[in-house]
């Protein structure tokens, strides 16, 4: 058993540096198409923020929220946002500058009293683009 972890541990590790075959090889460079122009590979474009985008509509935006939810939240929150979670409290009905406030800055907006008393929360400033669909599938979620 513990060989067999110990190649799935190689072989992850091969895959993540670049290694196909779980040897100890260098890396293959492979040659890939250049797909932009050569101002776009000398200047990164910024991200586009999400309510920038006009072509989501109220539905999507929820089940992206929905998505971003149940792939970050329900380890310490509950499956049912209106439910507490074993780390995390209820949530369906966070405001958006709570959403923002913790997730983002991993801090409580001034005058706000917490439903649990812990700082258990870090920061996930990866979810900004997702805050808003966050809220929006929240709120559906509180409305149930």
């Amino acid at each position: 058993m513990r060989r067999k972890l110990c190649v799935c541990a190689s072989v992850a590790i091969a895959i993540a540096v670049g290694c196909s075959d779980g040897s100890d090889s260098a890396p293959r460079s492979e040659a890939r198409p250049q797909t932009s122009t050569p101002t776009e590979a000398t200047t990164p474009a910024d991200p586009e923020p999400v309510a920038a985008n006009a072509n989501e509509s109220h539905q999507e935006l929820v089940a992206r929220g929905k998505r971003a939810y149940l792939s970050n939240c329900i380890a310490c929150h509950s499956a049912d946002p209106n439910k507490a979670g074993a780390l995390g409290p209820d949530i369906a009905d966070a405001s958006l500058e709570l959403l923002e406030a913790r997730v983002l800055r991993g801090e409580y907006p001034a005058g706000y009293t917490p439903k649990r008393d812990t700082r258990a929360m870090i920061p996930l400033a990866y979810l900004e683009r997702d805050i808003d669909a966050l809220y929006a599938y929240l709120q559906r979620e509180l409305e149930r």
